[in-house]
Parts: structure tokens; sequence; C-alpha cells
């Protein structure tokens, strides 16, 4: 859970409650792309948080086109936020759109929106250039009494850029994630573990490394976990850890034995 200042707790808590009302008003409306827009501006400030005429700038220009807007901090890009009409479906190519404009900006962070639904894109600048959608909500269905609701407008408040809420956010999810958890399950000090507990429950079982390492593949986790690029990625991170660990712990011997010549 986020530690969020109670000022902006407030402020948050009220936005919900007002904005639920009038987005409920525009969706029975069926309003435009751009009244939708108009209605976004006000949720960024009063909601968000975000200066209207410092911040937030309307058909930001890139390249030989227009993003809908963009949140402008000391002159510094922070995010750009693609709005469609609120009773337009999200679709895959509004996603490539917002994202296009962000690696073609270098901006780390997208929004799509069109009022109710909110999507949050942090674009990953590697070769290719990916995405990922690090959360979504639906502004209608939060509930202003709970806080792990009110901590998903926080992580894209004015108030939390700073403390790189939206950032540790993303980092709490990946290690959670079933890909992450599934590559820690796999890992020889896990598996040493289990044989071990094995062996207390049944000391006439002998099973191998392998076998075990089998088992939580094959049988006891979802084949998905481990064929998912994601769980590359998670596998990467953890060798990177166990290979740190390593050669720490060979540089500790080393010098060991160095004060003992």
């Amino acid at each position: 859970m986020a530690t969020i200042p109670a000022k902006v707790q407030t402020r948050l808590i009220s936005g919900v409650r007002k904005f639920q009302t009038i987005l409920k008003s525009a969706q029975a409306k069926d309003i435009n792309e751009s009244d939708t827009v108009t209605i976004i501006m006000d949720m960024l400030s009063e909601v968000f948080g975000y200066d209207k005429y410092s911040e937030i700038t309307s058909e930001y220009a890139i390249k030989k086109t227009y993003c809908d807007l963009a949140i402008k901090i000391d002159s510094k890009l922070r995010f750009l936020i693609e709005i469609k009409a609120i009773g337009l479906d999200l679709k895959a190519e509004h996603i490539k759109q917002v994202v296009d404009y962000g690696s073609n900006e270098g901006v780390d962070w997208v929004i799509l929106t069109n009022g109710p639904k909110w999507k949050v894109y942090k674009i990953i600048f590697g070769k290719p250039v990916s995405n990922e959608l690090v959360y979504e909500f639906d502004f209608l269905l939060l509930n202003s009494k709970k806080p792990a609701d009110i901590d998903l407008l926080y992580y894209v408040s004015k108030e939390s850029l700073g403390k790189s809420a939206l950032e540790d956010y993303r980092l709490q999810k990946q290690t959670l994630s079933k890909f992450f958890i599934g590559q820690i399950l796999i890992t020889e000090p896990v598996i040493d573990a289990v044989r071990k507990t094995i062996k207390k429950i049944c000391p006439d079982v002998k099973v191998t490394p392998e076998e075990v390492r089998d088992a939580l593949v094959l049988d006891v986790l979802k084949r998905e976990v481990f064929d998912d690029e994601k769980s590359e990625e998670a596998k990467k991170k953890i060798q990177k850890v166990f290979k740190a660990a390593a050669k720490k712990e060979l540089q500790v011997k080393d010098q060991g034995k160095s004060s003992d010549i």
C-alpha cells in the first residue's frame, strides 16, 4: 500500500466521488472525444493534482501528428495521454497509437483512457522497443473507501512523481508475478529445501534435484508460467543475482586465503 499524504488522499477520495457522477452522466449522453478530453483535463487537475495551465498541454505535437494531452513538470515530459470518446472501447490499435507517441518522444510512461477505463503503460526502450501494461482500472468501479483503489490513482498523481511510486509499484508487481515466483521455485536453494523436506517426511524415498525440478515445472505449476517471454526475463534477472552472489562469495574466500598466507 502506498504512503499517501493526508491532503492528497482527501483530494483523491473527493475526486472519485465527484467524477464518478460526471462520467456516468457523460456516458449516458455518449459525448464525443472532444468533450471527453475536457473532462479528462478537469480530472487531471482536480483529482491527480496537475496545474491545468502550466503542467497540462493539449494537442501535443509529435512529428506530423498530435497526442491529446501531455503532462510536463518543470519543462520535463512525464506522461503522454491519448483519449478516446467515452463510448468507444479501447482497442489494440489505440494502444499502438499511444505507445508509438511515447517511443517517438522518448517518454517512459503513457496513458490510454476513454474516461472510465484507464490503462497505464511503461515503454521499454530496447531493441526492438516494447511496452508493458503496468495496470488498468475502471474509474466508475473504484471504491473511495478502499485504500488499494485510491493507490491506483496516486501512482499517476503529481505528488507521486518525485517518489518514483509508479516505478516501485511496477517492480513490486513484477516481483510477485507468477513468472518471477515460478522461476524462484526452480532455483537450486528452493529445490534443495524441497528435497530435504521430502527426506524428513519420507526417509526411504530418494529424489534427485532434476526430479524435483521436473515435478514443479511439469506437474505442480502451469506450463504458461515457463513458456512466456516474461518468464525468460525473470530467469535472467534471478540468474544475474545468483551469479553476483557467487562472485562475491568467491572474492571473500580468496581474501581469506590471502590473509592466511
